[in-house]
This record gives C-alpha cells, sequence and structure tokens, in this order.
C-alpha cells in the first residue's frame, strides 16, 4: 500500500461529509500497514467547532491503540491541518503526516512556526487535484 491508496480512503470519508453538508475534509491513520481511524468533519453535525476530521481521527486512533500517543502512525487528511489539528498532532507526537491540498487560509504552514512535533515527517500535494476538486465544488455551490 502508499500513500495514494491511503488518501482515496481519506477521500472517502470527505464524501461522507460532504452527503451530511459538512466541508468535505476525510481523515485516515494508519498503523504497521492497517487504518485503525476513520473520520470525516463534523462540525455541523455535532454543533463543534473542534470536531475536524484530524481530532476526530485522533481519538479513534488512540482508542484503537489504547495509547495517546501515536509516533508509529500515519495521519492522512484531504486538506492541510489547521492550526488547532496541528497542536494536537505536536501532542500525540504521530510519525507522519500526508495531506492533499495546502490551506493557503488557515493551514498550519502558514503560523511560520514549528507546531508539529520536531520528529513528524510531513508529506503534501498527494493526490491533490482531487482533493481540492471536492473542496472547491463544496465551496462554490454554497456560493450559489
Amino acid at each position: 500500500m502508499n500513500d495514494e491508496f491511503y488518501m482515496r480512503q481519506a477521500l472517502i470519508e470527505a464524501r461522507q461529509a460532504l452527503e451530511k453538508d459538512e466541508v468535505p475534509v476525510g481523515a485516515v491513520i494508519v498503523a504497521n500497514g492497517k487504518i485503525i481511524a476513520r473520520a470525516h468533519n463534523l462540525t455541523e453535525t455535532l454543533n463543534d467547532v473542534t470536531a475536524h476530521a484530524e481530532m476526530q481521527a485522533f481519538t479513534a486512533a488512540a482508542n484503537s491503540l489504547d495509547s495517546k500517543y501515536l509516533n508509529d502512525c500515519t495521519l492522512y487528511v484531504t486538506l492541510e491541518p489547521c492550526v488547532m489539528c496541528a497542536g494536537a498532532a505536536f501532542w500525540t507526537q504521530i510519525g507522519r503526516i500526508v495531506y492533499g491540498v495546502s490551506d493557503l487560509k488557515r493551514g498550519f504552514t502558514l503560523s511560520g512556526q514549528p507546531v508539529l512535533h520536531p520528529r513528524t515527517e510531513v508529506v503534501s500535494g498527494v493526490l491533490q487535484a482531487e482533493c481540492a476538486g471536492m473542496l472547491t465544488g463544496f465551496f462554490e455551490r454554497k456560493r450559489q
């Protein structure tokens, strides 16, 4: 399995968010080649601004591993994590983050500060066109 395979799984989660009229962001967390957590945005459904896909996935993964640390795991998420989610990623000590499209308004890389754990590896741009297309379409429909 490779990064594209797991990002396609995150896109499946993003589609589930889209079906609920949520911002279509999906995430999966992988440990030892196995998906241990699947999640998508639930901020509208739960009326909770912190219910981002990544936050939901961190909780599910921690429960799956019975550990708050995810240092041997990879987070695949369709949109670059915001500063809140990157801060949570820091505390989980997640080993790797792979995201599809950069968030030019709220992504953690805009802060200019080291937000992630120093050992966290970051890969960006995986299935970027597919991830961007879903988000762009969602917001274009909202503006109409």
